[in-house]
């Protein structure tokens, strides 16, 4: 049984069930990259159709001005400023709440209008001192990263034999005696990341189950240079919390050849880890308000993630899709391209433990969501070369965003891809009906840097954030002005 009691573990409960309905699945999947770009003909009335070519000159304004222009480079600089300002950005530091209040004073300073923020109250975990030790049959450091929100080891640490397994069916097969007071390690094989990512998240809840002393993982990566991946997991309520860390994938693969050569392991653990009471965040907001509709009736909302992990500095994860998202709104403001819907910038906290600061303005906006929310376009699974859109949503909405993708020839991004990809923030509305779509990209190599000190501005490149902001800013623009409200089945 998952622990959903209290408010912390309901936003991780999210952030789970999202794992494994392919929130941040891998683009480039075979079987899912052929299925996505299969284009069934829609049959949209004139009328309609009419209307949406009718933006292609704003399109391409919006293209000239943010690819030639005089916002070319802008959304590069001013993350690449943002980025050495603050550097990582963790629930629960100073840093984070610094940068929030930059962000609040930045979308005033460029003209976004009801500018504010949101409480949003956050986990608190701290990973401390840690390290991991090979100690037999050789001396050697194995670099790690506690997962959050692991407890500590005994002070001083522990001293334990290893059992390697590569799956869970193979931990079952072993006897409780086999495992008890022992570090389970679990190399599984990469299949996808809403695959493998379970080893992560139930590793230690499993390992405990079986009287494990601790649990390491193999990072959830497909290729590695030795780097650990970071990353949050669910204890189940019934069984002992161990501590828990991913090891780097290089480790792991060598600790199993060992085990599989029947020679003892010993490892030595030490995490200094620990959760403090949750804290009071918040979400940054920023709005092109809309000159025909109300300002809280049907928004269309552009939105990434602030807050990063503590390894790295979140440039890719998720700086880059908060940046496209509240720089596209700023671009149509400056060029005076106002729609009649309020187009609104969300900037969340709390993304990395378990959704939390979505599921708190979700829970905020939940009495008028139904009249409030037209449309939802998320980044965070990358701002690589654009594509063009992933899309959620019913038959009708996919014919209108099939449609206006159409115009984005400037752009080289005219793609579309179903079921979503990269949406865990507007999942919570998006699964229940609300249409939404997020950012389709290169991003063969996301899952290379996810969650890792790799994380920088050196996996950004300026002219594919140009693109990917003048995407946002053109799609979000059409959506907000059209005669028709986007086609949507609430649950």
């Amino acid at each position: 049984m998952i622990l959903c009691s209290n408010r912390q573990w309901q936003h991780l409960c999210v952030v789970i069930l999202l794992s494994f309905s392919a929130v941040k699945c891998e683009v480039i999947d075979n079987e899912i990259h052929k299925l996505a770009y299969i284009d069934d003909e829609c049959e949209l009335p004139d009328k309609l159709r009419k209307e949406i070519h009718s933006y292609q000159p704003i399109v391409n304004k919006i293209a000239d001005e943010v690819l030639n222009g005089r916002f070319a480079g802008d959304t590069y600089n001013t993350l690449s400023e943002f980025i050495d300002t603050f550097g990582p950005r963790y629930s629960g530091t100073k840093s984070l709440e610094n940068a929030i209040d930059f962000m609040n004073e930045k979308l005033k300073e460029v003209g976004l209008e009801n500018v504010h923020t949101e409480n949003a109250t956050i986990p608190n975990w701290q990973r401390g001192f840690e390290s991991a030790q090979l100690v037999q049959p050789h001396p050697q450091n194995l670099p790690m990263l506690g997962i959050g929100p692991s407890p500590a080891t005994p002070a001083g640490g522990i001293v334990a034999d290893v059992v390697v397994v590569e799956s869970f069916d193979e931990l079952n097969s072993l006897s409780d005696d086999a495992v008890r007071g022992k570090i389970v390690v679990f190399v599984p094989v990469w299949v996808s990341y809403e695959v493998t990512v379970e080893y992560r998240v139930f590793g230690a809840s499993r390992a405990a189950r079986k009287g494990a002393a601790a649990a390491l993982i193999r990072s959830i990566a497909p290729f590695s240079i030795g780097s650990p991946h970071a990353g949050w997991q669910l204890y189940e309520d019934d069984v002992v919390q161990i501590p828990a860390a991913c090891i780097t994938v290089e480790d792991a693969e060598m600790l199993k050849r060992i085990y599989r050569r029947g020679v003892p392991i010993t490892i030595r653990l030490e995490m200094n880890a620990k959760s403090f009471e949750p804290f009071v965040s918040r979400n940054t907001v920023g709005e092109l308000q809309g000159h025909t509709y109300p300002v809280d009736k049907k928004v269309v909302v552009l939105c990434g993630h602030l807050d990063s992990w503590d390894v790295g500095v979140g440039a890719m994860d998720d700086g880059g899709g908060a940046f496209i998202s509240w720089k596209a709104v700023e671009y149509l403001k400056k060029l005076n391209l106002r729609p009649a819907r309020t187009i609104r910038a969300i900037l969340w906290t709390g993304e990395e433990p378990a959704v939390a600061g979505a599921g708190e303005y979700q829970r905020g906006h939940a009495a008028t969501e139904k009249e409030e929310f037209n449309f939802f376009i998320e980044s965070d699974i990358g701002t690589f070369e654009p594509l063009g859109l992933d899309f959620a949503g019913n038959s009708d909405a996919e014919c209108v965003i099939k449609e206006i993708l159409k115009l984005m020839t400037p752009l080289n991004a005219t793609s579309f891809a179903t079921p979503m990809q990269g949406g865990p923030d507007i999942d919570l509305w998006t699964s229940r009906g609300f249409p939404g779509a997020s950012l389709l990209n290169k991003n063969d190599k996301y899952f290379w840097f996810h969650h890792t000190y790799g994380d920088s501005m050196l996996i950004e490149n300026s002219e594919y954030l140009d693109k990917a902001a003048a995407l946002f800013a053109a799609s979000a623009y059409i959506i907000a002005d059209l005669s028709i409200d986007m086609p949507r089945d609430l649950q």
